[in-house]
């Protein structure tokens, strides 16, 4: 992972750095790491997204580790520079930056002790489509729902799962929605 981070300049490392520490304190629900990597890739540095998504486990686990044993600035940088860490000088800097900027704010959370162990809901979009035709049917006008859900991972990763639903799928969906926001209305 340090050869991967040696390759992320410093400004985006810093807002990756930043980013996780904003979701840990439940300010953001993740890091978009796709987003953050399509702009690394365009400044001109070979990275891939997976790369990116392991980096950001290792901060968010090292940041929220920290928070749980209330490490002070000081103590954290000792850490890493005593677990044989070969962390870049500039990676050191940020993470050391970030930490006594805002590590006291996780460290205060209520929740530092027991952080989020499921998913987080983003988005949800949907979109009405009507298959055609396939290699076996030749008249299907069949009408379906793609509904495509962002959710961010405890980690933070930001991801896209979609799927479709026949019309009555979709109604009984819809159905269900209605009853939660019934119940809500209630608390």
């Amino acid at each position: 992972a340090a050869d991967k981070i040696r390759l992320i300049p410093q400004d985006f490392f810093a807002e990756m750095c930043e980013q996780i520490i904003q979701h840990l304190n439940h300010k953001i629900p993740g890091v978009n790491t796709a987003e953050l990597c399509q702009r690394i890739q365009t400044s001109g540095v070979e990275i891939n997204i997976g790369d990116l998504a392991k980096i950001a486990n290792i901060l968010s686990f090292l940041f929220s580790t920290a928070a749980r044993n209330n490490l002070s600035t000081e103590e954290l940088v000792t850490t890493l520079g005593s677990a044989g860490s070969t962390l870049p000088k500039h990676a050191v800097q940020v993470i050391r930056h970030v930490w006594n900027e805002q590590g006291k704010a996780i460290a205060a959370s209520e929740n530092a002790r027991n952080m989020a162990t499921v998913g987080q809901f983003v988005d949800m979009k949907w979109k009405l489509g009507v298959a055609m035709s396939s290699d076996t049917c030749r008249s299907l006008k069949y009408p379906y729902v793609t509904v495509t859900l962002t959710v961010a991972d405890p980690s933070g990763q930001i991801t896209d799962k979609s799927f479709e639903m026949t019309i009555p799928q979709f109604k009984n969906f819809f159905r269900q929605f209605k009853e939660m926001a019934s119940v809500l209305e209630t608390v």
